[in-house]
């Protein structure tokens, strides 16, 4: 697939060359496995789950993991008509060459995208077709609890915490490849690990229930229950992260405090089905904190957890690292807090770095709603906290809603507004920017909850509720609504609710392009509708309520959670009772803690009660309430945050300036000047030379780079220009910034600059272009390399070479032969083709050498051309 990569948008998310990244060659180990994602790359390098069990099996050296991401379609068409197939993006290993394929299952929507990422590795979809060459298809991830209609296409999903359940698999694969073992006794050994249900050993019997098959009931369970780490603090945290070639979705440092959740909301599958609550210790934590600062170079680190506002020590945790993080320069985010959860110290602190806008998720607008749902939150406590907000200076409020929730009234619906309003009313008179906006999702009833029997709202009811909101919010300037596509949610609904029968119906969808459909742009229900009549199957009746006696498509899939509970917590709701948390109450016994563990699995808190905590890190007892953050919002700018006063540097201080040059060659090619920007800033974080920043409220590190590489073109000869706040010599600043180059950008001198801002820039740029075709495009006659030649030689010859340029403000006619001071064409020598080797100059303007390269050659395949930068000259040089 690389060999493509000069025809693919954004080609750096192919490119494999990411520091941290893992380069092993897959025939120096015992066992290979890709792991596969079923989502761009920006989505995909989001997902904390899979860099931890990308280092958890590459720690291992007889073992290797390499990562995979859909392609965006216009890729997938390119690979086609090339005939090239989905590959790992480290090796560019072919998937179907791999031991097992392991997909990432973390929202309903994927599933189509898995059976297409299949396709385009040549791996056949349906686990019956695939033949002994052909790899393993593994499932794991938040979904696969429910995942039915997924069963014919997977071999064996993986139920729980991939650090339990990953190893033994892993030795498996080992001791498959070593004992050539046939395919269905890789499925038996399989069935026998834990957490791990292979779908093709059952099926339903006569109740509808599904069992396992006789011929296999004697490796097959009866039931499947997930594999649980016991212990976070046990399992080891990734002593390297592999860092994104550009921005992805979420770019930080996420660092997972805890797992699990008991507040027990009876809407919420994540806080049911990741029982019981484990906490990592501040210590361990803080160690960690230190060492991937260290190793990868993030500007944010954020800690996750489910409730982060719920882990024990978080005082101690935020200020410890706070200040840590603040001395060089990194920001500090706390996601998923509830009303309630933060001390007035962690507030004061968070006050004092850039104020983004909060989320709060009342999930319903009324009392009564909120104990249905047992959200835990009363009105008084939540205006008490936006109060505190206000105070302390934030003035942007976003509330989280739900509509379609059971028992759901009216008078439910216009208290959404009504609480908003009064948000917005509690804020000081004369707040600037106040903002306050309702975010509405229509209820999906998730399996594994208490509301797992309820039925869903129709999409015309769920148009009409948001209809109603959309009037009432229209009465008042302050507030603004904004509500999730209700089609999206229909078929989140349906595919998270149904059994095997909706397998063909990923099939049709696949067949109707209706891949990627996570995405909005890329999201059509009209092709929804048309796959549902397909195949037969009526949507409404897979969303319409469930008989509680009667058989759900999950109930051989044991997460935890007992049906007794959620029967229990069912009932409660209607009864308008509340669960208290059960950390800090009376067990409910929803048996997660005694999920396959004979001694019992206690939730594991650093501290009993966050009000029992060490006195040193124990927070201040308050009676208000305190404030719920944005869910992926930092808490203080991306670059350079503002610090608190007494502990501020002064970041603009200049004692060296540098310049600094390297090569761009192999993979860092696919790399564009702004992706590359990131890549050295990280790298001079690892390397602890420390930048100047720009002033302002957004600083940013003062580097300034020399003109823009084209994508694709490798140079001998780039730099940037450094601006330091601490003085360095300039071999030390080598010294320190060599090893944290990645891989294609090999150091190569740094030079010692004056003070002033204005530095020699070149004037004439050399570069070397190479007819150099790969097999697929190569030809036996020579007709390709003869036509390079004569191209090169009519352009050298001719004195005006008239070409369109097409920019964002439209097509430009331009001379090609007055950027160009030299061209000497270069026969074919040695076992290379062609080459010409021009010399650019930039004194009347700079056009994008590839541009002109391009225009010249319109008949060669851009597949068939190299490009290299050889060499920059300065005036002095330039007029020679």
């Amino acid at each position: 697939m690389k060999e493509l990569l000069p025809l693919l948008q954004r080609p750096g998310r192919y490119a494999g060359n990411e520091w941290g990244a893992v380069r092993r060659a897959p025939s120096s180990v015992r066992a290979h496995v890709a792991l596969a994602f079923p989502d761009l790359y920006e989505v995909g390098m989001s997902y904390l789950g899979q860099r931890i069990l990308y280092a958890l099996v590459n720690d291992n050296p007889d073992w290797l993991a390499e990562r995979v991401y859909a392609p965006c379609e216009e890729a997938a068409a390119i690979m086609a008509g090339h005939g090239a197939k989905l590959a790992t993006i480290e090796s560019d290993t072919p998937l179907a060459a791999v031991d097992a394929v392991a997909f990432h299952v973390t929202h309903e929507l994927a599933a189509p995208t898995m059976l297409w990422m299949l396709d385009l590795a040549g791996i056949p979809r349906r686990g019956a077709e695939r033949g002994e060459d052909d790899p393993l298809v593994l499932a794991g991830g938040g979904c696969v609890g429910s995942a039915e209609p997924l069963a014919p296409f997977i071999d064996a999903f993986v139920l729980g915490d991939g650090e339990a359940a990953l190893p033994p698999l892993m030795a498996a694969l080992e001791s498959f490849r070593a004992e050539g073992t046939p395919r269905p006794e890789k499925l038996r050994r399989l069935a026998k690990l834990p957490g791990v249900y292979v779908p093709s050993f059952y099926g339903k019997d006569g109740t509808g229930r599904m069992r396992p098959l006789p011929e296999h009931a004697d490796v097959a369970p009866e039931v499947v229950h997930r594999a649980v780490v016991k212990d976070l603090n046990e399992v080891s945290w990734p002593k390297r992260l592999v860092l994104p070639n550009f921005q992805a979705v979420h770019d930080r440092l996420a660092m997972e405090i805890a797992r699990g959740c008991t507040r027990g909301c009876r809407f919420c599958h994540a806080g049911m089905a990741y029982r019981p609550v484990r906490e990592r210790t501040p210590e361990t934590l803080l160690s960690c904190l230190t060492e991937s600062l260290a190793d990868a170079g993030y500007e944010e680190v954020s800690f996750l957890s489910l409730s982060t506002g719920d882990y024990s020590a978080l005082d101690g945790l935020f200020a410890g690292s706070f200040e840590r993080c603040a001395a060089e320069q990194v920001a500090v985010s706390l996601p998923s807090l509830r009303v309630g959860s933060l001390s007035p110290k962690i507030m004061d602190l968070m006050a004092r770095i850039r104020r983004t806008g909060i989320t709060i998720a009342p999930e319903a607008g009324s009392q009564r709603l909120r104990d249905v749902i047992n959200k835990g939150v009363d009105e008084a406590g939540l205006m008490a906290h936006v109060r505190a907000l206000f105070a302390r200076g934030w003035s942007q409020v976003k509330l989280y809603f739900m509509c379609g929730l059971p028992t759901e009234t009216e008078d439910d619906l216009r208290a959404v507004f009504e609480l908003c309003r009064a948000v917005a009313d509690a804020a000081p008179r004369g707040t600037k920017r106040l903002q306050v906006t309702a975010a509405v999702a229509p209820f999906v009833p998730k399996p594994h909850t208490p509301f797992q029997w309820e039925r869903q709202i129709t999409l015309s009811e769920c148009r009409e509720r948001i209809e109603f909101l959309r009037e009432l919010f229209r009465a008042d300037k302050r507030l603004k609504l904004k509500w999730h596509e209700p089609t999206m949610s229909f078929v989140e609904g349906v595919l998270s609710r149904a059994g095997r029968e909706a397998a063909p119906l990923l099939e049709a969808l696949v067949a109707r392009g209706q891949v990627l459909p996570a995405w909005e742009d890329r999201f059509d229900f009209e092709a929804w509708q048309a796959a549902f009549a397909d195949v037969g199957l009526d949507p409404e009746t897979m969303l319409a309520a469930r008989d509680v006696n009667a058989p759900l498509p999950w109930d051989h899939l044991d997460v935890g959670v007992s049906k007794r509970f959620l029967l229990a917590e069912r009932a409660r709701a209607f009864e308008g009772k509340i669960t208290p948390d059960c950390r800090y109450d009376a067990c409910r016994n929803c048996g997660a803690c005694e999920l396959s563990e004979p001694d019992g699995l206690r939730p594991r808190t650093v501290f009993a009660r966050r009000d029992q905590a060490d006195p040193a890190t124990a927070p201040a007892e308050t009676p208000e309430a305190t404030p719920e953050t944005a869910n992926a919002a930092p808490m203080a700018p991306q670059r350079g945050p503002q610090k608190p006063p007494e502990i501020r540097e002064d970041l603009t201080r200049r004692e060296g300036h540098f310049r600094v040059w390297f090569e761009k060659r192999g993979p860092a090619a696919w790399l564009s000047t702004l992706d590359l920007q990131s890549v050295l800033e990280r790298a001079l974080r690892r390397a602890r030379v420390k930048p100047s920043f720009s002033k302002g409220f957004h600083p940013l590190p003062q580097i300034s780079f020399g003109r823009a590489l084209p994508v694709g073109v490798t140079s001998r000869a780039e730099w940037f220009d450094l601006f330091t706040r601490e003085p360095y010599t300039a071999e030390e600043a080598f010294a320190r910034l060599a090893p944290q180059m990645p891989e294609g950008l090999p150091l190569l001198r740094v030079e010692e600059l004056s003070m002033g801002r204005r530095q020699p820039q070149s004037e004439a740029e050399e570069f070397m272009v190479r007819y150099e075709p790969p097999a697929e495009v190569a030809d036996d006659t020579g007709a390709g390399a003869a036509a390079f030649e004569e191209a090169m030689e009519r352009f050298a010859a001719c004195d005006s070479f008239t070409f369109v340029r097409t920019t964002r403000h439209g097509d430009r006619e331009l001379d090609a032969r007055a950027f160009v001071a030299e061209v000497e064409v270069l026969p074919a020598s040695g076992g290379l083709g062609p080459a010409a080797r021009i010399v650019f100059d930039w004194s009347a303007g700079y056009v994008s050498p590839l541009a002109i390269i391009r225009a010249v050659l319109p008949g060669v395949s851009p597949l068939a051309l190299s490009v290299e930068k050889t060499a920059q000259r300065f005036a002095e040089e330039a007029a020679k």
